[in-house]
Parts: structure tokens; sequence; C-alpha cells
């Protein structure tokens, strides 16, 4: 199967997936995405089949730039739209119709370059008050920025390099309701991305369900039950029961969330099937009639007992108390008088208990209390410092964290501009740029970078240097991101951000990504190499080195990085090599797990970023390295936690074995001899944990002792053929 033939395939398979959540799903929602992402997978095939579709490519779509946003899908695959394109917005198509142009693409366009236009941006960029989207709304406003400083010669120059995809792309951003907000406090979302998604909660139809059993069928029942109870035959008893089954009847036909009493083996159900044989001129089955009359009082008492009645006044007050999602709209009415494009920075007033005015408009009792869930989603829209977001919960993940990131970096990025208007639009063209998807490439080539974008380039003359702020920036980001999730290994988009602030403060530091198992062709750039160098000079001969075995002068003399025209980028072949040897026999193959252990042996050389952190950047963490080292050590443990029964652990066991290298690594930056710790830890697990753990913990002290431990050994992550973590609880059991 060739590479094209490859590709094609991964394109069918999510296109199947798509349709059968788009044939068999019962939300309509997510029918319609579904429904979608068919549309978009079906572009990709087709564009892959007629070669429009480049696919490894940095530009993918044929007839676009390298620094157009492509439309990109799971997997990194272009659709061949672009980001920027589409039909006319709406601000777009209101721009036309002010200036009495025809409502297409390239006459607005036109239009901005016109003296008017250019005002207008201008106006626009001083306001501050505009939404880029995406990079290429920034190009526009940039002409005009340049044609007010003077810079003629660059304006034209961007002009020229854009306008062959005027009638294509938009280089406009929308206007705004708010200026671009404070960048030392972020939100984890916007009002209007957490008013949507309480609005998309509906009522929990079990507890909607019950509430009517409670309020509704419960009642009913208790007078069926007097109706029986009360059988003397008499034609006013039979009068009775015809009203008894004609308010039935009524109650059924409005009230159906709740099928108890439409089922025949309930007691309920017997006695009402028996009422409807009463009235309809047919002998009741006495029998089942008297069975479920003792059966109800027997486990209630009769209506009007004293145990009978406190239990259906505890009911009553359960179904009185308001649901979630009447709650939930008393949250989106506060929400909903919010800006709905910033976050808030008090979150207390939108899930404070209802207040008698609400109580008055809705019915909901005063003081009632929002649940801990909707207070929870809530609050993914406060406004507050990184650290803070972090410590109230807010920001659960090394991910998370890295989506926040961009919010900061582009400000400290934006702060080389010196014009205040300047550095807004590129604080905001940066966050957009950092939405932008990653592609799937091949070749060791790399992602387009900020600085390759023609608007950007216009620019660059107009920079000044700013001491400090980027190495601040980045260290605060490196400590955050260590303290908050230390048994985590940095992610990817984090990383990008990193590097953004490592070049800006001229540090001579690389960051090295997590590199994909299923796409891995066998080389390593040569920064893998650079960063194993870094970290060398930082561990030579220390516990770490020891505990993996790290020749790290022989690291040194590797002197091999050179460019291959099969590649893109300069490579490591010595690198590469000392990889996969220091991987094993198990890595000799082609297979996923073979490139994942050569993966984490590059990793574990390179220490994936943690020496570059703790060395050149300079982070040191507040509450030291050995408190690091004890919480990534927690996190070990409770990932192993999950090992046992699970039937794919190798993820959870490769997530395990990354967590304890950073225990290995901050225990060696501790320069502590106290062990004894980790053992009192894992004790505090199960068994099986403990089990699993004894050889790791023997391995660690081998090399901080120098003695042989008997059963000992190195704790990696990916295996091929099956791990010993796992073979060795099989033998147990």
């Amino acid at each position: 199967m060739d590479e094209k033939q490859e590709r094609s395939g991964y394109a069918t398979g999510q296109l199947a997936k798509a349709f059968v959540t788009a044939v068999t799903h019962q939300d309509a929602d997510v029918r319609r995405l579904a429904e979608r992402r068919m549309r978009r997978w079906r572009q990709v095939m087709d564009g892959i089949a007629d070669g429009t579709i480049s696919v490894g490519e940095r530009a993918p779509v044929a007839g676009l730039p390298v620094w157009a946003t492509p439309e990109v899908v799971r997997g990194g695959f272009a659709t061949g739209n672009a980001a920027a394109g589409g039909p006319l917005t709406p601000h777009e198509r209101a721009v036309a119709e002010r200036a009495g142009i025809p409502a297409e693409r390239r006459a607005v366009f036109e239009h901005h370059l016109s003296d008017a236009g250019v005002a207008g941006l201008a106006e626009l960029l001083d306001s501050g008050r505009y939404e880029v989207e995406v990079p290429e709304e920034a190009a526009l406003p940039v002409v005009a920025w340049l044609l007010r400083a003077g810079d003629i010669a660059a304006a034209l120059r961007l002009v020229e390099e854009i306008e062959p995809y005027a009638d294509r792309l938009r280089f406009a951003p929308r206007p705004g309701d708010a200026p671009v907000p404070d960048p030392s406090v972020v939100s984890r979302e916007t009002v209007g991305d957490v008013r949507a998604a309480v609005a998309a909660r509906g009522p929990n139809p079990r507890i909607e369900a019950m509430n009517e059993a409670l309020s509704v069928w419960n009642p009913f029942a208790d007078e069926l039950l007097e109706f029986w109870l009360a059988d003397d035959g008499s034609p006013e008893w039979r009068e009775r029961g015809r009203a008894l089954l004609a308010r039935y009847r009524g109650l059924a036909a409005v009230h159906t969330l709740c099928a108890k009493h439409r089922r025949p083996k309930e007691n309920l159900g017997i006695l009402r099937a028996a009422l409807e044989d009463l009235v309809e001129g047919r002998e009741p089955d006495r029998g089942r009639v008297r069975y479920a009359v003792r059966s109800m009082v027997a486990k209630r008492g009769e209506p009007g007992s004293r145990s009978h009645t406190e239990l259906r006044r505890a009911q009553a007050a359960v179904a009185e108390r308001p649901t979630h999602h009447a709650l939930a709209q008393i949250v989106l009415s506060r929400l909903s008088a919010l800006p709905q494009t910033t976050g808030v920075d008090d979150v207390g007033p939108l899930v404070r208990p209802v207040t008698g005015e609400e109580e008055a408009l809705t019915g909901i009792p005063a003081g009632s209390e929002p649940p801990e869930a909707l207070r929870h989603a809530v609050e993914r829209a406060l406004r507050a410092p990184i650290g803070a977001l972090i410590e109230r919960g807010v920001v659960p993940s090394a991910e998370v964290l890295a989506g926040l990131v961009p919010q900061i970096v582009a400000s400290t990025a934006a702060e080389t501009y010196a014009d205040e208007a300047l550095r807004l639009l590129m604080a905001a063209h940066y966050r957009a740029f950092r939405n932008r998807r990653s592609l799937l490439l091949l070749n060791l080539d790399h992602q387009v970078r900020v600085e390759e974008l023609p608007w950007v380039r216009a620019v660059d003359g107009h920079r000044r240097v700013v001491d400090g702020t980027a190495r601040t920036a980045l260290r605060e980001i490196g400590e955050l991101a260590l303290q908050g999730f230390p048994g985590t290994i940095l992610p990817n988009p984090l990383l990008r951000e990193m590097d953004t602030l490592a070049r800006g403060a001229g540090l001579d530091v690389v960051f090295v990504e997590e590199l994909a198992a299923d796409i891995f062709m066998g080389a390593f750039s040569g920064k893998f190499l650079r960063a194993a160098k870094l970290a060398g000079k930082l561990l030579d001969g220390s516990l770490y080195a020891r505990y993996y075995d790290i020749d790290y002068q022989a690291v040194q003399a590797i002197e091999d990085v050179s460019r291959k025209r099969r590649f893109r980028a300069s490579d490591s072949q010595g690198f590469a090599g000392l990889c996969t040897r220091r991987a094993g026999e198990g890595a000799r193959g082609h297979s996923v797990a073979a490139n994942g252990m050569v993966i984490e042996q590059a990793q574990i050389l390179t220490t994936h970023n943690l020496a570059a952190l703790a060395g050149p950047v300079g982070v040191w963490p507040a509450p030291g390295w050995e408190d690091l080292a004890r919480r990534a050590f927690g996190t070990v443990c409770r990932l192993l936690e999950r090992v046992h029964g699970n039937p794919r652990p190798l993820g959870t066991v490769k997530d395990a074995a990354y967590a304890w290298r950073q225990t290995v690594f901050f225990l060696t930056m501790a320069r502590t001899r106290d062990f004894a710790w980790l053992g009192e830890e894992a004790g505090r697990h199960p068994a099986h944990v403990r089990e699993r753990l004894g050889p790791v913990l023997g391995g660690l002290r081998e090399a901080a002792t120098g003695e042989r431990v008997p059963g000992a050994r190195r704790f990696t992550g990916w295996a091929a053929g099956g791990h010993w973590m796992l073979d060795r609880a099989r033998r147990r059991t």
C-alpha cells in the first residue's frame, strides 16, 4: 500500500465513523455534527484523489500559499477549504452595503484600500474593539497601520502578496463589542461559551420522571388504593370509580414521563386495570386486587395513617425542590445580562442563591442553591491569573493550561512593538494564529510559524528590544506547568508557546515535542541531539543518568547533524541510532510499539524538556523539587491503580512511566538521599500497585546506592509484545 492509499484509508475510516453516528445517534444535534464531519471527510477524500490536496505538505491545498490557514480535520488532514474563506460574513455584507459596492469579497478588499476604508481601519485599530478570528484578518489593519506610520513600501509589498487571494480570503477583522481585555488575567471560556454549554443541558429525563411519579402518580395511587379499600359494591362506589377512571385518563394524557402506572405487573397497574374492568362491566380479578392492596398497605401503610402521611410528605418535599434544569434557567438569565465575548472577574453573583425577585418571576423558592455541577460550569468563565485558576481547579490539566497560555504569550510577544495600536493588533493576531490547527507533516517538516506570515514580516522593522519580559514569562509559565501538573509531560501546544518566548528572549535553548508513533519515520531532527546535549550538561553522572543508564559523554561526542535530501530539516543519524540501540531488540521492527520505544528513549535522553526548564530557563518551583517528586509519584500510583482490571492498560502504563521519569528527574534536582517515603506512599495503595512498583523502586535504590538489588527493573512505558509490569500481574493471578 503506497502513502496515498494509506492516507485515503484513514480518511475512509473517519468517514465511516461519521456516517454511523449520523445515522444511528439519538441526539439530533449530534447527528447534524456528524453529517458536517461527513461532508468534510468527503472533501478530504476527493481532494486526495484528484490531487488538489497534498497530504504531509506545509501548503496542502492547491492554489493557496503556505501562509493561508487551511481548514483541518482530525489527524491533521486539510479539507481543501480555507479558514478565512467561505461565504461573505454578515460584517463583510454590512461593509459592502455602507460603501455602496457589490457584495463580493474582492470589492470589499478594494474598499478597505480606499481612503475611506483605510481611515475606517485606522479608527478600528485605535478603538481596540475588533475580533481577529483567523490570522488573515490582521492583514489589512497592518496595511492601514503601515500607511499611517509612513512605511509605504512595506504596505505596498504586503498588498502585492495578498491581493491575488482577495476574492477567496477575508483580510479584515469583525468589529467587537469590547476592547481587548487585560492579558495578565485569562478565562478558560467566555461568558457566551458557558452560556451555550449550560443552555445545551436539557432536563434530566430520570429526574423529571421521578418528580412526576412523586407529585402525580403516587397521590393517584393513594386515591386508587382508598377506592379499593372502600369496596362495598354500591352504585355510589361504582360511580366514584367512573370518575376516578376519567381522572386517570386525563392525567395519563398529560403526564407521560413515568410509565409505572401502565405496567400490568405493578400494583398500581393491577388496580388500574381492575378499575377499567369494573367501569366497563367486566368482573375484576378480585384475587389480584386483594394481593395488590395487601402489598401496598404492608409497604407504606393505609392512606391517612401516620407512617403513610410522613412518607408522602417527605416525597412531596423532594418533588417540590427545584430541579437542576430549573436552576440552570436562573443562571442562564444572569449570564445573558453580561458581555458574551469575555470572562467575568467574579462568578459569585452568577451562582448565588435564588433571590426573592427571581422567585416572583419563576416560582423557584428564594434561597435555592445552584448545584455544584452548575457552579463548576460557570467557573470556567472566571477571569483570573492562571495560577489562581489552577488552584481553584478551573485548569485541571496541562492540556487545558496550554490552551490558556497563548493569551499571555500574545501580550508578551507583542511587547516588542512600540506603538500601542500595533501592539494590540499583533496580540490579537497571535491569539488567532494559535487557534490554527496543526497539519499532518512528513519528512521532519515543521508547522507554519507566526513570523512566516506576510503581515508579520511587514512590521518586523518596527520591533524594539524589550529586556527580560519574554524570559520572565517563560520562567513563570514553566513553573506553573511543573507545579500544577508535575506528573504530566508538557503537551506540544504548550511547548510551542515556550519556544516562542525562548526565541523572543534570545535564549539558546530548544524544546522538543512529543512525536506520534504511528507516523514516526525513524529520524530525529537536529534539535533532539541539541536537547540531549543540554540535558547532559545538567545531569551527567547524576541519579537520573544512573537510573536510565545514560552515557552523556557519548551523547556529547555525536557530531553528525546534516540535512538529507529526503528530509526538510537537518537530522542526526547518530542520535537516532543511539535511541534505537537503547530501545533494544523489540524496537527493530516497524510497528507502532517499536516506534514508541525509540521515541521514548529520545524523551529519556532529552528529559523531554525538563532539563531545558531547570537549566537555561531557570525554573525554580516555589515548593521545592522534592515536593514535585512526591506529587509526581502520587500520579504514578494513581495511574497504576487504574491498570488493574483494565482491558486496555497499555496507555495507562505508558502515562505512569512518563510520570515516573518526571519523578526521577525531580528527585535528582532535589539532591536527596531519602527515598523511604516512596515505599511508604506505595504502601497506601492496593497490593497490585505495590507489587508492580517493587522492581521500579528497586531500580532506583540500585542507581542511588550502586548496590545490586534482585529483581530491579527500569520503568519505561512502551513495549513490543507485552509489558513486563502486566506480565508480572498475570503470573500472580
